[in-house]
């Protein structure tokens, strides 16, 4: 079993000395990430930006890249598909220049049926149903409300669980995690859809579960070494739960890794966001978040609570008359 430690006992890395540098980069990486987003803009998927649904029903189940292929070939833009039931049927999902033009819709639809009927001999037309620019614009509002309140309801829980110097460093890192995963997107020009939405809100919740494991390590030894400095505290605490850290985070890239690879063009997107948001997590949870901690102030020891009116009265005693 000592082989298999990646990370040996009684590790002592000093990541607190290095904090201003980190800091430094994790500031220039968040500007270039916000700039990517704000210039070159996302690769808004059929979700957002709205477009045309065409189901598909094949005599056997087709090879999703072949299909993938023919479409994209037609020069619409990148298509997504999905297989249904028993595989045989794929829903297609396709950008539109303009779909608030019924006649744009149906021709495009009529060379679509015509090139898969001409490439999969057998393939009939089932249906097809726009998604409109106002249902995409609600789902874009939706989607980013609900990264927002998650952020903001972990970094009050963080708050009221530890000190305010907890929520405010958690909430810092996460809003970070954020922003390298939008940098990411931005830069790769991958079609960012719903389901990288999902992948975020996974990511921050992956990211919430390694912060509180340190956070929980640094309280705890806030009370066990109150005459220690708050810089090899915090040292001694990251150190400490350093092999777990290590060990779920590889854990977790070898599983997205196999999906990365076998699991097709329909999840790549996704895994990419999520391998991504795990190495940059557990880089914000030993460096951003918890380092933080000292620029905020937070001290070794627990909170001084106020004595309460009865055991003032009681410590000064009843007056002499």
């Amino acid at each position: 079993m000592r082989l298999l430690k990646l990370i040996p006992d009684n590790t002592n890395i000093g990541f607190v000395r290095i904090r201003h540098i980190a800091f430094a980069v994790t500031l220039l990486l968040t500007i270039a990430a916000v700039a990517l987003v704000g210039i070159r803009g996302l690769n808004m998927g059929v979700d957002f930006v709205g477009g045309v649904s065409i189901e598909e029903k094949f005599t056997n189940a087709p090879q999703v890249d072949e299909v993938r292929s023919t479409v994209n070939g037609l020069g619409f833009g990148e298509a997504t598909l999905q297989q249904l039931g028993g595989k045989n049927t794929v829903t297609i999902r396709l950008p539109v220049p303009n779909s608030s033009d019924p006649a744009a819709v149906d021709q495009m639809v009529e060379r679509v049926k015509s090139a898969l009927a001409a490439k999969f001999p057998g393939a009939s037309f089932s249906n097809y149903s726009t998604v409109s620019g106002k249902v995409s614009d609600e789902l874009i509002r939706n989607g980013v409300l609900a990264v927002l309140l998650a952020i903001i309801g972990i970094a009050i829980f963080s708050w009221l669980r530890y000190e305010w110097q907890f929520g405010v460093s958690t909430a810092v890192a996460i809003l970070h995690d954020v922003l390298m995963t939008l940098g990411f997107f931005a830069l790769t020009w991958m079609v960012f859809d719903l389901n990288i939405v999902a992948a975020v809100l996974t990511i921050i919740g992956y990211s919430i579960n390694d912060k509180m494991v340190i956070d929980d390590r640094i309280r705890e030894n806030m009370r066990k070494y109150r005459k220690m400095g708050m810089a090899e505290l915090i040292d001694l605490s990251v150190n400490e739960t350093l092999p777990r850290t290590v060990m779920t985070s590889l854990t977790i890239l070898l599983a997205l890794g196999s999906l990365l690879i076998f699991g097709g063009h329909v999840l790549r997107s996704f895994t990419a966001a999520m391998m991504l948001g795990v190495i940059v997590g557990t880089y914000s949870s030993i460096y951003v978040s918890s380092s933080l901690l000292i620029t905020l102030g937070l001290k070794p020891g627990p909170r001084e609570e106020k004595p309460s009116p009865a055991a003032n009265a009681e410590r000064v005693g009843p007056r002499e008359g």
